[in-house]
């Protein structure tokens, strides 16, 4: 992948995709909402009914402000609109408050803000090499990687039915790595500085923007056999990162340095005393851990070999966030999700260090960051797997590997949230939104590496395939048998393990990707 001039032709065409899907958009206003909704609406409240001094103290409701600063002046900006709407959702005492308007009001508000991701997505357009031109509009990789980023599934069903703003903030990540494409290493900087602000998730991939930067931009040359110059680097560029960091953090986090309240406001943004796993677990390697454990609790006391009284009466599988201790094997604490994460994401960012592969090895070592941290972190939420296929994505329009992997990485992913709307009305539209993406997903990009071999081998095609009966039975069945009173979580929890595997396969396969692609050309780097 490489910087390449604008997309030639694309206004009618992209704006054509933009202008659909922001009509879907509103096509789904009416649908399920999550209480993700209170959650902002209260956080519209406080920010705005709230001077500043108490934003990471107010505790009215349990929807406390946990999120950065940035993304709380976000919501102090919204509020000055929303009062035009209704001012009564603005009380911070108006608990689970609704009305039409504020419906319309917290809707069009991620609509209008998505703006940004539409102009990221044009931007990254334009760093999608043209290898694959071709005269047919819809077999061109900036055509489809505009479909697969506009129309992906797990933004509609979190954003625009959930409800939540990963879309501008998506647009924020998105148009820093493209910045890093085009070598405009500062304001790529600054745009993921920035995105740490508004969202500490996103921490997630610090350590390949780290990486990258140091090697890339603050050592400006290699060795002939690839290895870094160590007389090359540039004191006055990493002095220039580190302002640009302090900056931002101090425009941030200053306000609340001054007013003595950082550790109040780190106790909210980082709250350790929540459980390992989510209310629905994510599907990484703890739900496989957690899954292990209930069988071989089972199995113990079947076989007489555990006490009953000694065994936690708490269930992973009450769908509660608490604390839990596993039956059978070890306890899991937050160090421990720490060290596996680290150990996890280490060997990417070695490999990006020491065999530098470009801005191609960036995206690759971002995307493991993504999935180690989704994989072994803590209390880590189903959502989080967008992290990593949204920039998946501009790898699947590459090559015919990398989009075998993001195929499976995103039709697993994808159907990994479905338990996020239970509702019976929005049972049909997430089944259709989801097979139409996947659909076009598979079709557009085996067109596109038509000439090469499958993507799919038989094992990968059979595993896919085997989420047809897992969503009919989930779905279709067991809301009929007699289990699902006694073992209401069972669907998650099939779920959860089934899309586990996948995602855990992905992950192994962009990782032997990375370690056995060779390292880019022995240049000068600018």
């Amino acid at each position: 992948m490489a910087a390449s001039g604008p997309v030639q032709g694309s206004g009618n065409w992209f704006s054509a995709l933009a202008l659909g899907v922001s009509l879907l958009k509103c096509l789904l206003i009416p649908t399920y909402r999550s209480t993700d909704f209170e959650v902002h609406r209260n956080w519209l409240a406080i920010t705005h009914s709230l001077p500043l001094s108490q934003w990471y103290y107010e505790a009215t409701s349990e929807w406390t402000l946990d999120y950065p600063p940035f993304f709380a002046w976000f919501e102090y900006v919204l509020s000055h609109i929303a009062k035009y709407f209704d001012h009564e959702m603005l009380h911070v005492h108006n608990l689970n408050y609704f009305s039409t308007k504020t419906l319309l009001f917290q809707r069009f508000s991620v609509i209008f803000t998505d703006v940004l991701f539409v102009y990221a997505v044009h931007e990254c357009c334009k760093c999608v090499g043209g290898r694959r031109a071709s005269r047919e509009l819809t077999e061109k990789p900036q055509f489809i990687l505009s479909a697969l980023l506009l129309w992906n599934f797990g933004l509609l069903v979190v954003d625009h039915i959930h409800f939540q703003y990963n879309g501008f903030l998506s647009g924020l990540m998105l148009l820093s790595i493209t910045r890093l494409f085009q070598k405009r290493h500062m304001e790529g900087a600054f745009l993921f500085a920035a995105l740490l602000h508004f969202k500490h998730i996103y921490l997630y991939v610090a350590p390949a923007y780290g990486a990258y930067l140091l090697r890339s931009y603050c050592f400006t040359a290699n060795k002939p056999d690839g290895s870094v110059q160590w007389n090359s680097f540039s004191f006055i560029r990493v002095t220039s990162l580190g302002l640009i960091v302090f900056l931002v953090s101090a425009l941030s986090l200053g306000p609340f340095l001054a007013l003595n309240q950082l550790p109040q406001v780190f106790s909210r943004l980082f709250p350790f005393r929540r459980g390992l796993c989510h209310a629905y677990w994510a599907p990484n390697f703890w739900a496989l851990y957690n899954a292990a454990d209930k069988v071989l609790a089972i199995i113990g006391l079947k076989l007489k070999l555990l006490d009953p009284s000694k065994v936690p009466k708490a269930s992973m599988t009450s769908g509660l966030i608490q604390q839990f201790e596993h039956a059978v094997l070890p306890s899991v604490t937050p160090l421990a999700t720490l060290v596996c994460t680290l150990v996890a994401i280490l060997p990417s960012v070695c490999c990006l260090w020491l065999k530098p592969q470009g801005p191609r090895g960036f995206l690759r070592c971002l995307i493991l960051c993504a999935l180690g941290s989704f994989m072994f972190g803590w209390h880590v939420h189903e959502k989080a797997i967008l992290l990593a296929i949204l920039p998946m994505s501009l790898l699947s329009v590459e090559k015919a590997g990398d989009a075998s992997i993001f195929l499976i990485l995103t039709t697993t992913g994808h159907y990994s949230l479905f338990p996020l709307l239970f509702t019976a009305p929005e049972l049909p539209i997430k089944i259709l939104l989801m097979l139409l993406f996947t659909t076009y997903s598979i079709s557009s990009l085996m067109t596109l590496f038509r000439k090469e071999k499958p993507l799919f081998n038989w094992m990968e095609t059979f595993y896919l395939l085997g989420l047809v009966p897992l969503e009919v039975c989930c779905e279709f069945v067991f809301p009929f048998t007699s289990w699902r009173l006694e073992y209401p979580f069972t669907p998650l929890l099939l779920t959860s393990v089934y899309c586990a595997v996948g995602i855990t396969y992905a992950w192994c396969r962009l990782y032997v990707s990375m370690l056995t692609s060779p390292p880019a050309g022995k240049t000068k780097k600018q």
